[in-house]
């Protein structure tokens, strides 16, 4: 016998041994031992039958952008990558294009068979922009699809092949999935066809930071996704879709433990109103909104950091009419809870233009209910870019130095006449720490919009000393309050 493992079966031999006295021992103080706790997880699950009976409704997608203008290749700016590129390998990622400056190449992904004849559904990012989609069945026939439809906030896309008598997967109900359950992907991952992963939801209802897409409460999990598995389904262990896998959290390109999937709820949604018109509508309450930061919890007169905060409204939306305002903080849509500002989207965007809905605000700390009609989602607001020349001195507690803007400026920024100051120096503690800087644009204090200097100064030193200040901001193409606490400087 080698000596190492000698030496190891001598340690085992007496390990073993003092194990035999101390567990002796114990017995001798207690005659009674504690039951043991019941079993909570038991084996591991075999997901053999499962994906012999749903691996032949998923597909390969593949589909061809710029194939006519091929013959020259260049590198092309960023804003010319297709979606699926810039997902999976970041805003660096070339890619050739033709002679035109459009881009062209192979965009590969996933789908699956939702009806016997020939409905298909996968990703938009997949099919973004394409020239010819193919679809290859787990039989290794090939059809030419047609894109009934396509939607980018949910990221689905409807495609139909001339097909009959095909396999069709199950669809789920994703509202009941729970974080801890067992999840299985099929898939075409770097174009290894019928791949199949496993794993467990991570988490539902979750935003995605990452990706664009405030209407999608998604689904994560630690299911291993890469890129070409974009598309296809996620499975519960019954069988049944409960999800199209869309995103991977990666620095590389690659899978590092962190998957998203739309929830097929939501995607049947969008397949249901892409049969019918080609396109999806969305409810929209018209406001702006972001999180409760703790500073501005006594200033608003919450209990807690629940709820939206309302930051602007959108002139003649559903909710200017319902009487919403500026510093209104949401915290229930038709009865559901809102923790973050997050949860609202997508339960609006799951109405249609033109429903009634309840919401329930508080206002200066006492709640109200109003009632509202959806009005229908509109285009995001475009960026806005700043600049300013500072002037000499600050004229208000906070130390916040501002410029007018004239009115050409504003117009350029898309601003209202007469609205918003630039801040072009920081000179108060507080509002640096606040996260204030120069370049943004101050558009209220509270509920009272601000248009000059001297408005921004009186309206600033009107509030009590130590008053937290709230200050609606836009930068870039965001707008939300920034609490400012004076504190010593």
């Amino acid at each position: 016998m080698h000596p190492s493992l000698r030496s190891l079966g001598l340690v085992a031999a007496i390990a073993a041994a003092a194990s035999a006295v101390t567990f002796s021992a114990a017995t001798a103080q207690s005659t009674t031992p504690a039951a043991p706790p019941a079993q909570i997880v038991s084996g591991l699950p075999d997901f053999t039958r499962l994906v012999e009976q749903v691996g032949p409704a998923v597909v390969s997608v593949e589909a061809e952008v710029g194939r006519r203008n091929n013959r020259t290749a260049q590198l092309p700016d960023d804003a010319e990558i297709p979606e699926i590129f810039r997902r999976f390998f970041g805003p660096g990622m070339p890619m050739p294009r033709g002679p035109d400056g459009r881009g062209f190449g192979t965009s590969m992904g996933t789908g699956f068979i939702i009806s016997t004849d020939g409905y298909v559904l996968t990703n938009h990012h997949v099919v973004e922009g394409a020239d010819e989609v193919r679809v290859k069945l787990s039989d290794r026939r090939e059809f030419t699809a047609k894109v009934v439809g396509s939607d980018q906030p949910s990221d689905v896309a409807l495609l139909k092949i001339e097909a009959t008598g095909l396999p069709a997967l199950r669809i789920g109900d994703s509202r009941a999935l729970k974080p801890g359950q067992w999840v299985v992907a099929i898939g075409s991952p770097f174009g290894l066809d019928q791949s199949v992963t496993a794993g467990i939801v991570s988490a539902v209802g979750r935003s995605n930071p990452y990706a664009n897409q405030q209407y999608v409460p998604f689904i994560q999990t630690d299911v291993a996704i890469n890129r070409g598995n974009s598309g296809g389904p996620l499975l519960d262990t019954r069988g049944q879709v409960v999800g199209i896998n869309s995103q991977i959290f990666s620095n590389s390109g690659g899978y590092m433990g962190v998957s998203f999937a739309i929830p097929i709820d939501v995607a049947m949604n969008s397949v249901k109103q892409l049969k019918a018109t080609g396109h999806v509508s969305r409810g929209q309450i018209g406001v702006s909104i972001e999180n409760i930061e703790r500073d501005a919890v006594e200033a608003l007169g919450l209990p807690d950091r629940r709820g939206a905060l309302v930051n602007s409204i959108s002139p003649g939306s559903a909710a200017q009419k319902a009487g919403i305002q500026r510093m209104d903080v949401i915290r229930e849509f038709n009865g559901v809870a809102i923790d973050d500002a997050s949860d609202l989207p997508p339960l609006v965007g799951a109405l249609a233009p033109g429903s009634r809905a309840t919401v329930a605000i508080v206002r200066d700390g006492k709640p109200r209910e109003l009632s509202l009609v959806l009005g229908e989602a509109e285009s995001p607001v475009r960026s806005i870019p700043t600049s300013a020349e500072p002037p000499a001195s600050h004229a208000n507690p906070l130390g916040i130095v501002g410029e007018e803007l004239d009115d050409a400026t504003r117009g350029e920024l898309g601003l209202e006449a007469g609205e918003g100051v630039a801040i072009t120096r920081i000179e108060g503690l507080s509002a640096r720490r606040a996260g204030l800087r120069p370049g943004d644009i101050i558009l209220a204090v509270g509920r009272n919009a601000v248009g000059s200097t001297a408005a921004l100064d009186q309206a600033l030193s009107a509030l009590p000393p130590g008053q937290t200040a709230m200050l609606l901001v836009r930068r870039g193409n965001a707008t939300q309050y920034v609490a400012v606490t004076p504190r010593e400087q």
